[in-house]
Protein backbone atom coordinates (compact mmCIF):
# COMPACT_ATOMS: atom_id res chain seq x y z
CA UNK A 1 0.00 0.00 0.00
CA UNK A 2 1.57 2.90 -1.21
CA UNK A 3 0.82 6.77 0.63
CA UNK A 4 1.44 9.95 -0.75
CA UNK A 5 2.36 13.14 1.51
CA UNK A 6 2.68 16.59 -0.39
CA UNK A 7 4.15 19.61 1.50
CA UNK A 8 4.35 23.25 1.01
CA UNK A 9 8.14 24.22 0.67
CA UNK A 10 10.45 26.81 -0.96
CA UNK A 11 10.72 27.15 -4.91
CA UNK A 12 13.16 24.91 -5.99
CA UNK A 13 15.64 22.05 -5.15
CA UNK A 14 13.72 19.31 -7.07
CA UNK A 15 9.70 19.94 -5.70
CA UNK A 16 6.82 19.92 -7.79
CA UNK A 17 5.88 23.69 -8.65
CA UNK A 18 2.06 23.77 -9.56
CA UNK A 19 0.14 27.03 -9.18
CA UNK A 20 3.36 29.17 -7.90
CA UNK A 21 4.24 26.90 -5.14
CA UNK A 22 6.32 24.17 -4.58
CA UNK A 23 5.36 21.08 -3.43
CA UNK A 24 7.75 18.21 -1.90
CA UNK A 25 6.26 14.52 -2.61
CA UNK A 26 7.52 12.12 -0.27
CA UNK A 27 6.44 8.29 -0.87
CA UNK A 28 5.89 5.99 1.96
CA UNK A 29 5.25 2.47 2.22
CA UNK A 30 2.53 1.44 5.04
CA UNK A 31 3.81 -2.00 6.96
CA UNK A 32 0.65 -4.91 5.74
CA UNK A 33 -1.11 -4.77 9.43
CA UNK A 34 -2.69 -8.59 8.51
CA UNK A 35 0.80 -9.70 7.41
CA UNK A 36 2.13 -8.76 10.58
CA UNK A 37 -0.49 -9.56 12.93
CA UNK A 38 0.12 -13.65 11.14
CA UNK A 39 3.89 -13.63 11.47
CA UNK A 40 3.06 -12.66 15.46
CA UNK A 41 0.70 -15.43 15.66
CA UNK A 42 2.73 -18.10 13.90
CA UNK A 43 5.70 -17.28 16.33
CA UNK A 44 3.17 -17.62 18.99
CA UNK A 45 1.75 -20.86 17.85
CA UNK A 46 4.80 -21.95 17.49
CA UNK A 47 5.91 -21.07 21.03
CA UNK A 48 2.66 -23.17 22.10
CA UNK A 49 3.60 -26.16 20.15
CA UNK A 50 6.86 -26.19 21.69
CA UNK A 51 5.68 -25.74 25.37
CA UNK A 52 2.91 -28.56 24.94
CA UNK A 53 5.70 -30.87 23.59
CA UNK A 54 7.71 -30.24 26.76
CA UNK A 55 4.47 -30.71 29.05
CA UNK A 56 3.71 -33.76 26.91
CA UNK A 57 7.18 -35.25 27.57
CA UNK A 58 7.36 -33.89 31.13
CA UNK A 59 4.43 -36.37 31.88
CA UNK A 60 5.91 -39.13 30.01
CA UNK A 61 8.39 -38.20 32.26
CA UNK A 62 7.32 -38.33 35.10
CA UNK A 63 5.43 -41.03 34.84
CA UNK A 64 8.45 -43.44 33.63
CA UNK A 65 10.23 -42.17 37.42
CA UNK A 66 7.25 -43.33 39.45
CA UNK A 67 6.46 -46.56 37.82
CA UNK A 68 10.57 -47.69 38.46
CA UNK A 69 9.63 -49.67 41.33
CA UNK A 70 5.30 -49.46 41.27
CA UNK A 71 2.97 -50.87 38.76
CA UNK A 72 1.25 -48.21 36.61
CA UNK A 73 -2.24 -48.69 38.33
CA UNK A 74 -0.39 -47.80 41.34
CA UNK A 75 -0.06 -44.13 40.15
CA UNK A 76 -2.31 -41.21 40.28
CA UNK A 77 -3.03 -38.55 37.51
CA UNK A 78 -2.14 -36.09 40.51
CA UNK A 79 0.77 -37.76 41.25
CA UNK A 80 2.05 -37.47 37.45
CA UNK A 81 0.33 -33.67 37.15
CA UNK A 82 2.18 -32.63 39.89
CA UNK A 83 5.70 -34.16 39.14
CA UNK A 84 4.83 -32.51 35.58
CA UNK A 85 4.32 -29.22 37.09
CA UNK A 86 0.62 -28.72 35.71
CA UNK A 87 -2.51 -28.50 37.57
CA UNK A 88 -4.50 -31.96 37.20
CA UNK A 89 -7.21 -30.64 34.79
CA UNK A 90 -4.44 -30.05 32.36
CA UNK A 91 -3.50 -33.39 32.05
CA UNK A 92 -6.40 -33.63 29.54
CA UNK A 93 -4.62 -31.24 27.40
CA UNK A 94 -1.86 -33.66 26.56
CA UNK A 95 -3.60 -37.50 27.26
CA UNK A 96 -7.02 -38.44 27.10
CA UNK A 97 -7.04 -40.64 29.90
CA UNK A 98 -4.01 -42.21 32.39
CA UNK A 99 -5.07 -45.47 30.55
CA UNK A 100 -3.87 -43.05 27.25
CA UNK A 101 -0.57 -42.45 29.10
CA UNK A 102 0.47 -45.98 29.93
CA UNK A 103 -0.22 -46.86 25.91
CA UNK A 104 1.90 -43.92 25.09
CA UNK A 105 4.50 -44.88 27.11
CA UNK A 106 4.63 -48.30 25.36
CA UNK A 107 4.53 -47.41 21.71
CA UNK A 108 7.50 -45.04 22.80
CA UNK A 109 9.26 -47.53 24.19
CA UNK A 110 8.20 -50.53 21.55
CA UNK A 111 9.25 -47.93 18.76
CA UNK A 112 12.89 -47.49 20.23
CA UNK A 113 13.33 -50.90 20.70
CA UNK A 114 12.40 -52.06 17.17
CA UNK A 115 14.27 -49.00 15.23
CA UNK A 116 17.61 -50.40 17.37
CA UNK A 117 17.04 -54.17 16.47
CA UNK A 118 15.71 -53.66 12.83
CA UNK A 119 19.61 -51.69 12.22
CA UNK A 120 21.26 -54.61 13.73
CA UNK A 121 19.41 -57.57 10.99
CA UNK A 122 19.80 -54.96 8.58
CA UNK A 123 22.40 -57.45 6.85
CA UNK A 124 20.83 -60.46 7.36
CA UNK A 125 20.59 -61.57 4.02
CA UNK A 126 24.06 -61.54 3.43
CA UNK A 127 25.29 -63.58 6.92
CA UNK A 128 24.09 -66.37 8.55
CA UNK A 129 21.01 -66.30 10.91
CA UNK A 130 22.31 -67.42 14.21
CA UNK A 131 25.34 -64.82 14.12
CA UNK A 132 22.75 -62.16 13.50
CA UNK A 133 20.56 -63.59 15.95
CA UNK A 134 23.32 -63.21 18.90
CA UNK A 135 24.22 -59.85 17.46
CA UNK A 136 20.61 -59.03 17.96
CA UNK A 137 20.48 -60.07 21.78
CA UNK A 138 23.82 -58.08 22.69
CA UNK A 139 22.25 -54.90 20.97
CA UNK A 140 18.74 -55.89 23.16
CA UNK A 141 20.89 -56.35 26.05
CA UNK A 142 23.04 -53.09 25.69
CA UNK A 143 19.68 -51.47 25.05
CA UNK A 144 17.89 -52.57 28.29
CA UNK A 145 21.20 -51.66 30.15
CA UNK A 146 20.41 -47.77 28.72
CA UNK A 147 16.90 -48.00 29.24
CA UNK A 148 16.29 -50.00 32.23
CA UNK A 149 13.26 -47.93 33.43
CA UNK A 150 11.43 -48.77 30.74
CA UNK A 151 12.17 -52.29 30.59
CA UNK A 152 11.21 -52.95 33.73
CA UNK A 153 7.81 -51.06 33.12
CA UNK A 154 7.42 -53.45 29.83
CA UNK A 155 8.35 -56.88 31.71
CA UNK A 156 5.88 -55.57 34.69
CA UNK A 157 2.75 -54.59 32.66
CA UNK A 158 2.82 -57.15 30.42
CA UNK A 159 0.64 -59.15 32.73
CA UNK A 160 -0.49 -56.12 34.45
CA UNK A 161 -3.92 -54.87 35.83
CA UNK A 162 -4.48 -52.51 32.89
CA UNK A 163 -6.51 -54.13 29.90
CA UNK A 164 -5.58 -51.32 27.28
CA UNK A 165 -1.77 -51.51 28.67
CA UNK A 166 -1.65 -55.28 28.43
CA UNK A 167 -3.11 -54.99 24.80
CA UNK A 168 -0.57 -52.27 23.61
CA UNK A 169 2.64 -54.66 24.67
CA UNK A 170 0.30 -57.46 22.63
CA UNK A 171 0.60 -55.70 20.20
CA UNK A 172 3.78 -53.84 19.80
CA UNK A 173 5.39 -57.98 20.45
CA UNK A 174 3.28 -59.52 17.34
CA UNK A 175 4.52 -56.22 15.33
CA UNK A 176 8.04 -57.35 16.45
CA UNK A 177 7.57 -60.85 15.40
CA UNK A 178 6.13 -59.58 11.75
CA UNK A 179 9.11 -58.07 11.23
CA UNK A 180 11.70 -60.29 12.26
CA UNK A 181 9.73 -62.97 10.26
CA UNK A 182 10.21 -60.72 6.63
CA UNK A 183 13.78 -60.91 7.65
CA UNK A 184 14.30 -64.24 8.39
CA UNK A 185 12.26 -64.68 4.97
CA UNK A 186 14.95 -63.28 2.79
CA UNK A 187 17.33 -66.20 3.93
CA UNK A 188 17.85 -68.48 1.04
CA UNK A 189 17.41 -71.45 3.23
CA UNK A 190 14.04 -69.62 4.61
CA UNK A 191 12.94 -68.60 1.51
CA UNK A 192 10.30 -71.32 0.85
CA UNK A 193 8.85 -71.42 4.12
CA UNK A 194 5.18 -70.38 4.44
CA UNK A 195 4.63 -67.44 6.03
CA UNK A 196 2.71 -69.01 9.26
CA UNK A 197 5.74 -71.12 10.04
CA UNK A 198 8.37 -68.00 9.67
CA UNK A 199 5.67 -66.23 12.14
CA UNK A 200 5.91 -69.23 14.38
CA UNK A 201 9.77 -68.82 14.18
CA UNK A 202 10.09 -65.17 15.11
CA UNK A 203 7.70 -65.58 17.89
CA UNK A 204 9.84 -68.11 19.37
CA UNK A 205 12.71 -66.07 19.13
CA UNK A 206 11.08 -63.06 20.73
CA UNK A 207 10.06 -64.83 23.17
CA UNK A 208 13.72 -66.50 24.38
CA UNK A 209 14.87 -62.75 23.94
CA UNK A 210 11.88 -61.53 26.26
CA UNK A 211 12.78 -63.71 28.62
CA UNK A 212 16.14 -62.68 28.94
CA UNK A 213 15.18 -59.70 29.26
CA UNK A 214 13.06 -60.30 32.51
CA UNK A 215 15.98 -62.77 33.83
CA UNK A 216 18.47 -59.94 33.18
CA UNK A 217 16.31 -57.23 35.34
CA UNK A 218 15.92 -59.72 37.83
CA UNK A 219 20.03 -60.45 38.57
CA UNK A 220 19.64 -58.57 41.51
CA UNK A 221 18.32 -61.31 43.69
CA UNK A 222 20.42 -64.04 42.14
CA UNK A 223 24.21 -63.06 43.12
CA UNK A 224 26.91 -61.96 41.19
CA UNK A 225 28.23 -62.92 37.42
CA UNK A 226 24.03 -64.14 36.69
CA UNK A 227 24.04 -62.00 33.75
CA UNK A 228 26.55 -63.78 31.79
CA UNK A 229 24.82 -67.18 32.35
CA UNK A 230 21.97 -65.72 31.26
CA UNK A 231 23.72 -64.71 28.22
CA UNK A 232 24.81 -68.44 27.44
CA UNK A 233 21.96 -69.76 28.01
CA UNK A 234 20.07 -67.53 26.05
CA UNK A 235 22.79 -68.08 23.09
CA UNK A 236 22.12 -71.86 23.37
CA UNK A 237 18.39 -71.70 23.49
CA UNK A 238 18.81 -69.49 20.07
CA UNK A 239 21.42 -72.34 18.75
CA UNK A 240 18.65 -75.20 19.46
CA UNK A 241 15.75 -73.04 17.63
CA UNK A 242 18.39 -72.43 14.49
CA UNK A 243 19.43 -76.06 14.56
CA UNK A 244 15.72 -77.02 14.42
CA UNK A 245 14.38 -74.57 11.86
CA UNK A 246 17.17 -75.98 9.57
CA UNK A 247 15.38 -79.67 10.29
CA UNK A 248 12.48 -78.28 9.57
CA UNK A 249 10.54 -78.56 6.10
CA UNK A 250 7.73 -76.05 5.78
CA UNK A 251 4.46 -77.26 4.51
CA UNK A 252 3.08 -76.48 1.31
CA UNK A 253 -0.74 -74.88 0.82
Amino acid sequence: MTAVTELSGRRGGGGVIAGGRTYTRFVTRSRNPSRSRASRAAAESETRAERKNRTRQALLDTTMQLVADRSFASISLREVARGAGIVPTAFYRHFASMEDLGVTLVEDSMRVLRRTLRDGRRDLAARQALPTAQNSLAILLRHVHDNEAQFRFLVREQHGGIAEIRRAIDTELRLFSKELAIDLSRLPDLAQWQPEDLEVAAELIVTIMLTAVADLLDNDYRGPGVESEIVERTERQLVMVFLGMGRWRSRED
